[in-house]
This record gives structure tokens, C-alpha cells and sequence, in this order.
């Protein structure tokens, strides 16, 4: 009963609030402002203000959110634990199973790390175009001081 009676109150003064926005020609502000301050009021009207009351002073419901804590810290707990473990037991198997198809004989002869694709190695120095010869004296610079 008191929560109604508030919430009627703050949807009055939200509606006398944007009446005054209104007034200061302000009309989309004082739209928004009226829009807000319907909420309550509708909450009200459907009756989840009375839900929430009941809901808040239940034992009961306080208990079943306890339960529902519960079950999302497993849930949540066991999916980390999945995670570290490097996913499912199906998971594993077949990562198992993968490496030891991928395994090296011992007799083999080369390694099994495969061809190289490395890129062929530029050379040292680059010739000197004429813009590199612009950054002669900065370089004659840092070579002065040691850098």
C-alpha cells in the first residue's frame, strides 16, 4: 500500500515537472520527462509493484534465489574447469587420438618439423637513394654524439 502511494507521487510530481518543461517551450524534454515519470505508475497498474513486495518480505522466494545462485556458480565453476582442461572429454580423446597418428616413426631420417618457409634474407645494407643522402648531416649528427 505505501509503495503504491509513492510510486502515484513520484508519477505526479514527474507529470507537474514536465508540465513546466512544457511550458518553457521545451516540449521534447518535457515528452521524455512525462514518459519517465509514467513508469511507476504503470508498475503499479500491472502489478509488479504488489509482486515485488510479496517477493521481497518471502522466505520462500528468498530461497529459491539462493538455489538459483547456486546452480549458476556450478554451472559457472564447472565451465572453468572445462576450460583449463582444454574442453570436453570427447575433446581430449580425439586431440589424443590426433597425436599419436601424427607421431614420428623412430627410425626416421629427418625431422618432421617440414620445409622451412622462411623468406629469403633482404641484404644488409640497402643502396643510398638521394633521399637518403638528405639525412647526411642528422646522421653525421648522431654519430657525433654516439647514438
Amino acid at each position: 500500500m505505501i509503495a503504491e502511494t509513492v510510486c502515484s507521487a513520484v508519477s505526479a510530481a514527474g507529470l507537474g515537472i514536465a508540465a513546466v518543461t512544457a511550458y518553457r517551450k521545451r516540449f521534447l524534454a518535457a515528452a521524455r520527462i512525462a514518459a519517465y515519470s509514467l513508469v511507476p505508475i504503470g508498475l503499479v497498474m500491472t502489478g509488479t509493484v504488489q509482486w515485488l513486495a510479496d517477493t521481497a518480505f518471502s522466505p520462500t522466494a528468498w530461497a529459491g534465489f539462493g538455489v538459483l545462485g547456486a546452480a549458476w556458480l556450478l554451472f559457472s565453476s564447472t565451465r572453468a574447469v572445462e576450460r583449463r582442461r582444454g574442453g570436453t572429454r570427447k575433446d581430449r580423446k580425439e586431440a589424443r587420438a590426433a597425436s599419436r597418428r601424427d607421431a614420428v616413426a623412430p627410425t626416421a631420417s629427418a625431422p618432421s618439423l617440414g620445409p622451412g618457409t622462411r623468406a629469403a634474407s633482404r641484404p644488409a645494407t640497402a643502396p643510398r637513394t638521394e633521399s637518403a643522402e638528405d639525412f647526411s648531416d642528422i646522421e653525421a649528427i648522431l654519430k657525433k654524439h654516439g647514438i
